[in-house]
């Protein structure tokens, strides 16, 4: 609901405030009134019966739960230091109402921002602080970039074949999308995909790149003289610039590890809605994460193995056993990143799926994905092994592009997350369980996976849950594996003496 620039005020109603800076929170017992007024051009939330007052231009809302939010500014009315030196935590009495004050913030919000602003010039960076660095850690933006500045890691990515040869194929094969279009390349790298829309007769190109690659995107399409005219590349975040036109097509590589990982697919979606015509093409279009519960040996006991190292007892006179259970954590909240032969999955996969031109921005903040498998045979599952794949939905052509297990290997592999305590199964035996993707500052997702082995046989129809194993992992940090597992046999006192250590190592924890 946008405020009409004639309105003054807006009031709401909440449940409860409490202070964070409280030693003893207490919530107000009645119903509080927030408004949202705008006073000699400077626009206010007030929380009446709290007596607290935030000026928007410096304010940030946090979802803490369905109806519950927490509201920080790092400047209030008297305090003015250079930090989150103000908060509240607000709860709502149903998700209407949450709604409601979300819509009411985040309008008010944007019409703070464009106070006093005028049109930028084409490319141009505003002053104000960004959406991106708002929730991103200065620190990781600042090694990202640097990391895709270099010519060395854009290579890496065109050597893709797999990726480069898709997206050619993708552009070329749906030429009518492109020809005499506008098209913004979001995160242009070193401009190929740019230069694959002009090639396909896009009328002008828009590359927007970030980081310092933008100024050999320049040169690389300067050296191409016959599209160079119809490419402008465009330093600067996609949250920060400004454009002369509307796009008819997005295109754009915003994939990561998992597909969300770097989060950069929440920059495309800004993109899309900063940008994109109404009935805009975009390449990618949809995404999905595809799951499977997996069993690998091998795998489970090399991780295991490596925190063997803290079970020293005399190391240069040092015992070292008792980080043993701390390292045998670290190593299993390690997502692992490599190549596996699908064989050893053991239930037919499942996928989640994102829709590019539907999702909005706050909806990969948290991603939640319900896991129901039927194992196809016998054995420990150690993990849920996930890839993904994208659809770039032509007008022409629709054409698939696919990390998978088995599918010709791309620089992504595909990803496992490994159980420290695997689970037993049955052919015919129903897993359920949890994939929870929480999104945080340095540009990656924290991963709770929760799975179970629902009771099998006689009785089954009873319900019932015979095993339960969960872990936590950052996306952000995984083990770069990238190998084949090798064929070896595992004796059975090895994997005895593994178990062993485990339960040791779960009693210090």
């Amino acid at each position: 609901m946008e405020a009409p620039p004639s309105m003054k005020q807006q009031e709401l109603t909440l449940a409860s405030v409490t202070d964070l800076t409280s030693s003893s929170p207490s919530p107000s017992s009645s119903p509080v009134k927030a408004t949202f007024s705008r006073v000699n051009e400077v626009t206010e939330l007030r929380f009446h019966e709290s007596g607290f007052g935030f000026d928007l231009s410096s304010t940030q809302l946090f979802k803490l739960g369905p109806l519950q939010f927490m509201c920080v500014s790092d400047r209030s009315d008297s305090i003015k230091e250079d930090s989150f030196s103000r908060g509240v935590v607000i709860k709502f009495g149903d998700e209407k109402e949450s709604k409601e004050f979300c819509d009411s913030f985040e309008e008010w919000t944007k019409n703070t921002a464009g106070k006093g602003s005028s049109s930028l010039p084409n490319g141009t960076v505003s002053d104000i602080k960004s959406k991106f660095d708002n929730k991103i850690e200065a620190a990781s933006a600042k090694m990202y970039f640097h990391y895709y500045g270099q010519l060395l890691h854009q290579q890496n990515m065109l050597q893709d074949y797999v990726r480069t040869g898709t997206y050619h194929a993708a552009v070329m094969e749906n030429r009518s999308d492109f020809a005499g279009r506008v098209v913004v390349d979001v995160g242009a790298g070193s401009g190929i995909l740019s230069m694959f829309a002009a090639l396909a007769g896009a009328k002008h190109v828009y590359a927007v790149e970030a980081s310092e690659m933008a100024d050999y995107a320049r040169k690389l399409i300067a050296g191409n003289p016959l599209l160079a005219e119809r490419i402008t590349v465009i330093k600067g975040k996609i949250e920060d610039i400004e454009l002369p036109e509307k796009a008819d097509v997005l295109i754009s590589e915003p994939m990561g590890t998992l597909l969300v990982n770097e989060r950069m697919l929440e920059t495309y979606v800004i993109a899309r809605d900063r940008f994109l015509s109404p009935k805009g093409k975009m390449f990618p279009t949809v995404g999905r994460i595809h799951m499977a519960p997996f069993s690998d040996e091998f795998l489970f006991v090399e991780m295991a193995n490596k925190a063997l190292f803290w079970q020293q007892q005399n190391y240069y006179g040092v015992d070292l056993t008792p980080l043993y259970a701390s390292a045998h954590q670290g190593y299993f909240s390690q997502p692992v990143v490599d190549a596996f032969d699908p064989r050893l999955l053991v239930a037919p996969p499942m996928f989640h799926v994102i829709d590019f031109t539907q999702m909005k921005e706050e909806q990969f903040y948290e991603i939640d994905v319900p896991l129901k498998f039927t194992a196809s045979v016998c054995g420990r599952v150690h993990g849920l092994a996930c890839w993904f794949d994208v659809l770039f939905d032509g007008s022409t052509v629709q054409r698939w592009f696919t990390t998978a297990p088995g599918a010709p290997t791309t620089h992504w592999y595909q990803i496992r997350c490994v159980l420290a305590q695997p689970i037993h199964v049955m052919a015919g035996q129903e897993l359920t369980g949890r994939l929870h993707l929480v999104a945080h500052s340095a540009q990656s997702y924290t991963i709770n996976l929760t799975l179970s082995a629902k009771m099998w046989g006689p009785g089954a129809n009873q319900g019932g849950i015979l095993q339960t194993s969960s872990c936590k992992l950052d996306l952000k940090e995984p083990y770069y594996r990238m190998s084949q597992p090798q064929d070896i046999q595992i004796q059975s006192d090895d994997l005895e003496e593994i178990e062993l250590l485990q339960q040791n190592a779960n009693a210090q924890l």
